[in-house]
């Protein structure tokens, strides 16, 4: 069974994280993320989790990365300024392996920018913001149900990969209110446990090591520091540095085929739209006021790691058209891997791409 509400984005994430397992949040207010915070301090204890308002966003981050470490489902949601602030522990939670969610409803930056407007500034400091190499998941949802089904999706991959995964939403997307279905339960995988005899960072043919959080009768030992697959620091090695941390990308990277989420219309066609979040609802509405099986939309829902071969399921396309709520992100990603021409479509300001401007982009690149 399940119930049919209606409901606003960033409610609808609340609902996806309970529904997933979530079981504690940390988190600090700032538009227009507030209301997962809001959600999350009403419903949460009520599910036997806990919810605590840190002091700020350095603070909301350490304190999911504490908690996951005691093997429950943590996540924290912000917005531009506050994801800053994180950057550095999304680093060490890179490092240390930890499973984590955290949800980014963007707004116009830099800086305080535009805190009421929507944007998708954020895409590529999600993926490289903290410093070294890593890699991360990263989501990205057009419409308020599949804020709940990507945001539950979300813990079940931080958990199966061991990795920071980013459910980056939006300010139109977490402000809208539609239809929601909401099933009585869903589908929860876990982190495999450390097998006897593992050491505590030993990862097997899949880059991923068993999971052995505080209290589970294993002795961990977690430090950003490079370390070993005791868990000790090792530092001044650089084979052991070299083996960490493409460990670390590969178990990611190497796995993008079964991570990537993306719906493929009309591959045929010669004009191929490329989108995530928001800028997919005007270009469904142009494909249904046009119908032209000339044109294609691969509709990305994981961006990060970024899922090249999609843009080969258009074996005819001579045009991609990538528009984005930025001055030009994820564009950089699709001319990276075709030979075709590229055309940046990119929107600021905090105002959605309106079905005359798309309309006027494929005349003039046809």
């Amino acid at each position: 069974m399940s119930r049919v509400e209606f409901m606003q984005g960033n409610a609808a994430c609340a609902e996806g994280a309970l529904a997933a397992g979530c079981r504690f949040f940390g988190g600090y207010p700032i538009t227009p993320s507030t209301e997962i915070a809001e959600a999350m301090a009403r419903r949460l204890p009520k599910a036997g989790g806990v919810f605590i308002s840190m002091e700020d966003e350095l603070a909301s981050i350490a304190a999911v990365i504490g908690a996951a470490w005691t093997g429950v489902r943590a996540m924290t949601a912000t917005s531009g300024p506050g994801f800053s602030l994180m950057m550095e522990n999304i680093g060490y939670a890179a490092m240390t392996e930890t499973p984590c969610v955290i949800v980014n409803v963007q707004r116009g930056g830099p800086s305080t920018g535009q805190p009421t407007r929507a944007a998708q500034g954020d895409m590529l400091q999600c993926r490289f913001g903290s410093h070294g190499d890593y890699s991360i998941i990263a989501l990205t949802p057009n419409s308020v149900q599949e804020t709940f089904d990507l945001t539950a999706k979300a813990f079940d991959l931080a958990d199966r990969f061991r990795v920071p995964t980013f459910l980056m939403t939006d300010e139109i997307v977490g402000h809208m209110r539609e239809r929601v279905t909401i099933p009585d339960a869903v589908d929860i995988t876990r982190s495999s446990p450390l097998a006897e005899g593992s050491l505590p960072f030993e990862a097997g043919d899949d880059g991923i090591p068993g999971f052995a959080p505080f209290g589970s009768g294993r002795a961990v030992h977690v430090t950003g520091l490079t370390h070993d697959e005791r868990g000790y620091p090792d530092t001044t090695d650089p084979a052991a540095h070299d083996r960490l941390v493409r460990r670390l990308v590969a178990k990611v990277e190497s796995a993008r085929r079964a991570i990537a989420d993306y719906e493929v219309t009309n591959p045929d066609a010669g004009t191929v739209f490329v989108t995530y979040g928001p800028p997919s609802r005007t270009v469904e509405q142009v494909m249904r006021d046009y119908p032209d099986d000339a044109v294609g939309h691969l509709r990305l829902r994981v961006v990060w790691p970024f899922p090249e071969f999609a843009l080969h399921e258009f074996p005819n396309a001579e045009t991609y058209i990538v528009p984005e709520l930025n001055m030009g992100q994820v564009v950089r990603e699709v001319e990276r891997h075709v030979d075709r021409p590229v055309v940046p479509l990119g929107k600021i300001g905090g105002e959605l791409h309106t079905p005359a401007e798309l309309v006027r982009a494929l005349e003039a690149h046809r």
